[in-house]
């Protein structure tokens, strides 16, 4: 192991700069893998989406969100607190009213949602196309 290279299994990226296929590692406790996993995560790219303009109470992020469960939904704002990318502001009124925004570094995670989505809206008919190409393909075999 060269001087200067971390030994624990989290530190994932390489230690010369340069840009590789495996820039972080595949296993499990990878922290890279596990922050991805979960910003990539269908459930927190919704949340973060609905977040940028203001702030949301659980119930209105509920009703916007079409198919997600009350649990799924407490899990998804539990983990982008824990990491730091959501707020979470209890106010003490009867009945508890509870609102949720990004922070400052969901904002910055927003911007780079962004160019998801709009990368994604620009390509979606070659994406259509190929989806069409590849079934027929596959009804052929």
């Amino acid at each position: 192991m060269e001087e200067g290279t971390s030994k624990l299994p989290t530190h994932c990226t390489d230690t010369d700069g340069d840009y590789a296929v495996l820039q972080w590692d595949t296993r499990e406790d990878c922290e890279v893998r596990q922050i991805l996993d979960r910003i990539a995560d269908k459930w927190s790219l919704l949340v973060i989406a609905l977040l940028d303009r203001r702030s949301l109470r659980f119930t209105e992020l509920r009703r916007e969100i079409d198919g997600i469960s009350q649990r799924m939904l407490t899990v998804t704002l539990r983990q982008l607190e824990r990491d730091g990318l959501v707020s979470r502001t209890v106010h003490p009124v009867v009945p508890p009213r509870v609102d949720y925004e990004l922070t400052p570094l969901g904002r910055t995670l927003h911007s780079t949602i962004q160019s998801l989505v709009v990368w994604t809206e620009q390509h979606q008919n070659e994406i259509a196309r190929a989806r069409s190409r590849y079934d027929i393909r596959s009804d052929a075999s």
